[in-house]
Order: structure tokens, then C-alpha cells, then sequence
């Protein structure tokens, strides 16, 4: 049977690196199962064993923008094998320490929380390689992939981790993660990167990078939509899946297995729905696959509550599971369409800490209303809430007209500076001017605000035009960027979008020559009037 889904799986490339990441997501989920466990026979501490959770997610949270800065200056190969690197031998130290009777409740915690380091720092950099290896049109797919690879490792990681633990020990579940995690790190070395686009400036400093995708960010409606949304659907959806053993118990005819077969039915349904993503995506845009997303998933949430019986349930929980992997998969593919490659890492990680704050706080809120009323009252509000917000935020789209071309463009010209400039000198001001007809003002100002968006996406620290008072239609554009360094920084991250935007500017430019480019440097001036910008 042909899939189209599974196309990204024919280069060589990307099935490396999907089974790397695979054995990666499978050392987590048997990590946590192994952790959790063992806390439990090293103390009887209620508050102990509930921080296992936390010192695995918490990082996630302290690391999230960190990460990605570090994914983008670095080489990500390298970074990505590091991260296995590091996961490894942390799994051989708790292995070591189990097994030699040495691991105590609060070396566990610590041990635990390295562990959700090395797993925080790798999620960045893969999501921005993923790009680097599949074409544009198989992309979806790959990422869809990427979900499916999460939710086997959620099924296999716990079965594995629990038959280990049942058979042997805990320390054999280290033991097999460390095995593991060096697998992915050699299938990671022996993958050999396309060269790219090469760069002669110093790489960014890692302060300077964090702001640049905080600056990114905000100067970006699209990462803003998708951000905004895939917080909103984590918050909603995690009433159903923190509150799933709580569920699992008050069904009819539940047991101690209840809860893993409803766990194992919603990673099957997410798994089924990525299989077929391709064809539903040529009958829905990604506003309609999210909206049916939130309402399916809402539906079969209360669907669970309503109607307490297993043989509902299990075909609910996979009907979850699909609308989830629907929702979650549309906004990462319209995460990964908003982002230029130099900043991608970085906006990843935002993505990553919007949908995990969104779990977190989900798990928190839901929780809570759950110990005040109930775990159905819990579950159909979370349900209700989520409904009632994609209704009246409807009008906030993760389509946008198009996906934006973002691949590197020549920005035309080499800068030359009349006077010697070093790299750390700034405050640089630049200036343009522009002779435009009155008569198209308006149109010329919304093309400028578009302008002014870019500029501060590409690193601008601020941005202003004003009119002429002594000539009708002339206008001077400034902006200015740190120091020279980052000004020539800025024009590397040039794009094919900035092309056709810098196109629309000039449409409106009258005169002979093009707009007069001058550049400031303190109190030093040069001029390069030919710079197309």
C-alpha cells in the first residue's frame, strides 16, 4: 500500500534520523516510567514522588529559548549527537548508582532533571534539521512522522520500561536507555549535512541570539497565531489526558489495565490519522483542520464522561487521538512555514514552550477544579472552554495567504565602506529616501508597515518613516541596528520574501536613481546610494 505519508521515509537521510529520534523519544518515556518507580521504593514521600514529574518537564521551561538560541549558532549535527551524548551517560550513572545501591530520592531527582536537560536541548535542533533534509512538499509528512514516532515510544517506551523493571530491575531500564541513546548517537554522526550557506561573519553570542528570537517572535503575526493556539489546545486537552487514570477508574468494567489500554488506543488513533494526512489536507486548510481538531477532541472528551462505559471509551480515546495528532501536527507545519532558517531552532523552542506551558498549566488548572468538584465537572468545563474559545477567537488564522518563501536571497550588492568600521562600533543608523506620487500614500504605508515588521524581524532595534513637510511625497525610512556586525548580520539573513518586498517599495519610488541609501555609524557617516535595501 502506497501512503504518501510515508514518502519522507524513502531518503536515507531523514529514516536515520526519524529512527534516531525514535529511540530517543523511547529513552524518555522509559525513563519517567523507570524514575517514577524507583522514587517509590527510595522514600514514601508523596511530595518526592510527584517531583519526578516536575524535575523531567521542568527544564523544558529553563532551557526552552536557550536551546534553540544554541541550535541556530551552533552546528546542529554536532549539537544534535551531543544531546544524545549527554542522555546516554546520564543512564549510565543512574544505572551505575541503582545498581551499586548508592541512589537516594533527592540524587534522583537530581539525576532526573540532567536527564530532561539533555531531552529539552535536542527538541530544537531537530525540529530545525527536519527542513534541512526533506523537499518543501514532504514536509508535513515528516513532521506528521515525527508524531508518530512520539506516540509508538509512548506506547512501546512504558511496556519495555514496565516488563524490565517487572523482570530484572530498574536499573536494566538505564542500562537499555544509555544503549539507546548511543544508537541515535551514532545514527546522528554518520548522517553527513548538505552544506548551506556558509557565513564569513563571527557566529552570534548566545545573549544576542535569545534576543534576536524574542525580537523574531514579536515582529511575526503567523509564530503569534500559532503560538497563541497551540497553547490554548494543550491547555484544553490535557484535562482528558493528566485526569486519564482518575477516568480510567470510574468507567464500568475499568481494572488496573483500563487506563494503559486508553493511553495505547490514543496513540493509535494519532498514529492512524498522520497515515493519512496528506489526502485530508487537500480537502481542509489548516484553520479548518485545528477548528475540527478542538471540536472532535472536545466531543469525544465529553463523550468519555457522559457515557461511562469502556466499549465507548476505547473508541473515543483513538477518535482523540486522532483529532490531537490533527491539531498538534497543522501547528507545527505552520510553525516550521513561519520561521526563515536562521532563526528557526529559536522558534521551535518558543513553540515548544508555548505547548508544554500549555500542558502544564492544563494539568494544574484542571486538577484543581477536579479536587473542587469533580473529575467529570473538570473534564466537560476543559471541554466547554476550549469550544468556547476557538469560537470567539475564530478570526485569528494560522493560514495566512501563503507560506512565505523564506530561503536565502542575494541582497545585491557588497558593503564597502568608505572609512574603516570596525565590528563592535554602533549604535548604525540607516536612512532611506523615497520620492513616491501623494497620490498613493496610503498604499505606500501599508507596504511600510510591512517593511517596518521585517526589519525588526531581521534585528532592527527600532524603526521609523516620516514625511518631508517642505515636498510633497518624499519620505525617509531609518532604522538601526546594534553595531556594524549586526547590521551586516542583518542583511545575511536576506530572503527571498524580503526581495519581493523590497520590489513592492521600489514599485512606488519615482526618479531615475533608486531611493538614496546613507549609513550612520555613530557619529561617522558613509554613503552607498546604490545599496538596494
Amino acid at each position: 500500500m502506497n501512503l504518501p505519508a510515508l514518502e519522507p521515509l524513502k531518503g536515507p537521510v531523514f529514516r536515520g534520523l526519524w529512527l534516531a529520534w525514535l529511540a530517543a523519544n523511547m529513552t524518555m518515556w522509559m525513563n519517567d516510567v523507570a524514575a517514577a518507580w524507583l522514587m517509590t521504593s527510595l522514600t514514601t514521600s508523596p511530595v518526592l514522588v510527584a517531583l519526578v514529574s516536575t524535575a523531567s518537564t521542568l527544564p523544558v521551561f529553563l532551557l526552552g529559548l536557550p536551546s534553540g538560541a544554541m541550535a541556530d549558532i551552533l552546528d546542529r549535527r554536532r549539537y544534535f549527537a551531543a544531546t544524545q551524548l549527554w542522555v546516554s551517560v546520564v543512564a549510565l550513572v543512574l544505572a551505575a548508582l541503582s545498581l551499586s545501591g548508592a541512589l537516594t530520592a533527592h540524587l534522583l531527582l537530581v539525576l532526573t532533571f540532567l536527564n530532561g536537560v539533555g531531552l529539552a536541548m535536542r527538541w530544537p535542533v531537530f525540529s530545525a534539521i527536519v527542513p534541512q533534509v526533506v523537499p518543501r512538499e514532504h514536509l508535513p509528512a515528516a513532521l506528521a512522522l515525527n508524531g508518530i514516532s512520539m506516540n509508538l515510544s509512548r506506547v512501546i517506551g512504558p511496556v519495555l520500561a514496565g516488563m524490565l523493571i517487572s523482570t530484572v530491575s530498574p536499573a536494566a531500564v538505564f542500562v537499555l536507555n544509555a544503549l539507546l541513546a548511543a544508537v541515535a548517537f551514532v545514527l546522528i554522526i554518520r548522517w553527513r549535512a548538505q552544506p548551506h550557506r556558509t557565513s564569513a561573519l563571527p557566529g552570534e553570542r548566545f545573549v544576542g541570539a535569545m534576543r534576536a528570537g524574542l525580537g523574531y517572535a514579536m515582529q511575526s503575526p503567523r509564530l503569534q497565531a500559532v503560538l497563541f493556539r497551540v497553547f490554548f489546545f494543550f491547555l484544553q486537552s490535557t484535562a482528558l489526558a493528566a485526569l486519564l487514570p482518575l477516568v480510567a477508574r470510574g468507567l464500568h468494567g475499568g481494572g488496573p489495565a483500563t487506563f494503559t489500554v486508553m493511553l495505547s488506543c490514543l496513540g493509535a488513533g494519532a498514529i492512524v490519522a498522520a497515515l493519512y494526512f496528506p489526502r485530508w489536507r487537500e480537502r481542509f486548510s489548516r484553520n479548518q483542520f485545528v477548528g475540527i481538531g478542538v471540536f472532535v477532541h472536545a466531543a469525544m472528551s465529553a463523550l468519555i464522561i457522559g457515557v461511562p462505559e469502556l466499549w465507548v471509551a476505547l473508541p473515543a480515546m483513538f477518535i482523540a487521538g486522532m483529532a490531537w495528532i490533527s491539531v498538534a501536527n497543522t501547528l507545527a507545519v505552520a510553525a516550521q512555514a513561519a520561521l526563515p532558517d536562521w532563526v528557526r531552532a529559536r522558534g521551535m523552542s518558543l513553540y515548544q514552550v508555548a505547548l508544554m506551558g500549555g500542558a502544564a498549566a492544563g494539568s494544574l488548572l484542571w486538577g484543581q477544579v477536579a479536587s473542587l468538584s469533580s473529575v467529570e465537572t473538570a473534564v466537560l468545563t476543559a471541554a466547554l472552554a476550549g469550544c468556547t474559545l476557538w469560537f470567539f477567537t475564530r478570526h485569528v488564522s494560522v493560514e495566512g495567504e501563503k507560506d512565505l518563501d523564506f530561503s536565502p536571497a542575494d541582497v545585491g550588492a557588497v558593503l564597502s565602506p568608505a572609512i574603516d568600521v570596525r565590528a563592535e562600533e554602533g549604535p548604525v543608523m540607516v536612512t532611506v529616501q523615497y520620492q513616491i506620487d501623494p497620490q498613493h500614500a496610503a498604499a505606500f504605508a501599508q507596504v511600510m508597515e510591512r517593511t517596518r515588521r521585517a526589519r525588526l524581524r531581521q534585528g532592527a532595534l527600532s524603526w521609523g518613516l516620516f514625511r518631508d513637510v517642505a515636498e510633497p511625497g518624499r519620505y525617509v525610512e531609518y532604522f538601526v541596528d546594534e553595531n556594524w556586525l549586526e547590521h551586516q548580520r542583518r542583511l545575511e539573513r536576506f530572503t527571498a520574501f524580503d526581495a519581493g518586498l523590497r520590489a513592492e517599495r521600489l514599485a512606488f519610488h519615482q526618479g531615475s536613481e533608486p531611493p538614496l541609501v546613507r549609513r550612520y555609524v555613530a557619529d561617522q557617516l558613509t554613503s552607498e546610494p546604490d545599496m538596494p535595501l
